[in-house]
């Protein structure tokens, strides 16, 4: 039976994603931080949208744009914590698919890397809610990723 290559292990750590997201992306830090970096690990990353009033429509549910947020963040995250911090690399892609209704509470974006390349990186982000069956949200992603200079 052929060895199973393990997957690669990030370069960066929570800590210093969220260092580095607080001088690229300090929008996403205005006013409470309510998007939160909990785990990295192989090929994947976990974040939390803690619950605020803002991120709700009509009906009393999290709203669409704030998940789409949420997936692209944690797509954004997953893709540096195993290229390093590299700002310019940009979403080219991203298709969600709404499957349940979510509460008015946290929601939690498993991202995870199908394929990391030199120029290109695809991935999915399945976002769930405690107390609900099955997730909210099915993302894939694609991700640029700028020459190396």
């Amino acid at each position: 039976m052929p060895d199973r290559q393990m997957p690669p292990a990030p370069i960066m750590s929570v800590g210093e994603l969220d260092t580095f997201m607080d001088v690229a992306f300090p929008q996403m830090r205005d006013g409470d931080r309510l998007t939160v970096i909990e785990a990295v690990g192989p090929l994947s990353a976990t974040l939390r949208l803690r619950y605020s009033d803002r991120n709700l429509r009509p009906g009393g549910t999290i709203s669409g744009p704030a998940m789409m947020a949420l997936a692209d963040y944690a797509m954004y995250a997953v893709v540096l914590a195993h290229i390093g911090p590299v700002a310019l690399a940009v979403t080219t892609n991203l298709n969600i698919n709404f499957l349940r209704k979510p509460g008015p509470a946290d929601v939690v974006a498993e991202a995870r890397l199908l394929k990391l390349g030199r120029r290109l990186a695809v991935g999915e982000v399945i976002i769930t809610q405690e107390g609900l069956d099955g997730p909210v949200a099915h993302v894939t992603s694609t991700y640029s990723i700028p020459p190396r200079p």
